[in-house]
């Protein structure tokens, strides 16, 4: 990784994007590295940590390394994941974007909260490259316990072995702002303009226990707030969409209605074409290419549809990493500029 500022300096401003993580490699021991890490954080498996650690090592991760490093081998690439890779590119094409618009002392760092490169080393790179003010941004556009919350929770960790190492400021969530979901609207376009229009866009979002929302979660809220945005931006009607719900784990209820069941359900009504999109997920990864545009796409057509398009998640697109400065610049502008 590239560090972030090799020439050194004081008090720069720097801004450190946060991503989910990806393993090292689509085996069953890199897998079971990933997933004891991310299944062991009390934000993402809730249940008291005796009972979970007893499951977590008896019988979670004998069992379900094996499976994931079947899927992820189906979507690997010569970068390794594509979330990793993808997220590095972002932050690439922001530091360029950004040094162009005349913002070339800022730094911009990426990190993993999950695996590597972890929150805590990227922070210390900041610090060894005398970045005294660091702007925060989880990639996750709805704000979740579950995801941006966790990610705070490793910044405020390293906060406290470092203290008063430098000021913090975060964006939590983005699930409203103008240039994203520009950005996705743009892209759902070009793909229309190429591929013609479905009978029903299906927007998927990540799932959560729908026990997390009753303890007063706002990601649903969010969630059906973005999407309601998104396709009035697209001029749709109520019946030429719905929201849905993936990736669920465990036995609980889970928000709903489920991405999987809803495509088969479109299937066996008559539907026979569906585009699925997934606004939550600013890059793709397992979850949008192995879940939906595999395993969703063979549902739906099992169920009887003719055909089945999965429109790529924001990635390397110019409308969203304009979006994305577009953000830092404003918050950094209301935090005093730089």
């Amino acid at each position: 990784m590239t560090p972030a500022n090799p020439g050194g300096g004081a008090d720069k401003t720097a801004v450190l994007l946060i991503n989910l993580g990806s393993p090292e490699a689509p085996t069953p021991a890199a897998l079971r590295a990933y997933l004891k890490q991310f299944l062991s954080d009390p934000r993402i498996v809730e249940l008291p940590r005796p009972l979970w650690w007893l499951i977590l090592n008896l019988i979670v991760l004998n069992t379900r390394p094996r499976r994931s490093a079947e899927k992820y081998a189906k979507i690997w690439t010569p970068e390794g994941a594509p979330l990793k890779a993808h997220t590095e590119r972002q932050a690439k094409l922001l530091r360029g974007y950004l040094g162009e618009a005349g913002e070339k002392n800022l730094v911009i760092e990426w990190a993993m909260r999950y695996g590597a490169p972890s929150v805590a080393d990227a922070l210390d790179r900041l610090r060894a490259a005398g970045c005294a003010r660091i702007l925060i941004i989880p990639l996750y556009p709805q704000y979740s316990a579950s995801t941006t919350a966790s990610a705070l929770d490793a910044v405020n960790a390293w906060l406290k072995r470092h203290p008063g190492a430098a000021e913090l400021n975060v964006i939590d969530d983005f699930h409203q702002d103008a240039g994203y979901l520009s950005a996705l609207a743009a892209g759902i376009n070009v793909h229309w303009m190429r591929e013609g229009r479905p009978e029903k866009l299906v927007m998927s979002f990540h799932g959560l226990p729908r026990s997390s929302i009753r303890r007063g979660d706002p990601y649903h809220e969010q969630c059906l707030a973005s999407g309601q945005l998104l396709a009035a931006e697209l001029g749709l009607a109520e019946q030429d969409y719905v929201i849905t719900f993936q990736s669920r784990f465990g036995p609980a209820e889970w928000l709903q209605p489920y991405t999987q069941a809803t495509l088969e359900s479109l299937a066996q009504s008559g539907v026979k074409r569906v585009d699925v999109v997934c606004p939550g997920f600013v890059a793709d990864c397992l979850e949008t290419l192995e879940e939906i545009a595999l395993e969703g796409k063979q549902a739906f057509l099992a169920a009887g549809g003719a055909a089945f398009r999965y429109i790529p998640c924001l990635n390397e697109q110019h409308e969203w990493i304009t979006a994305l400065a577009g953000l830092i610049r404003r918050r950094l502008a209301a935090w005093g500029g730089e």
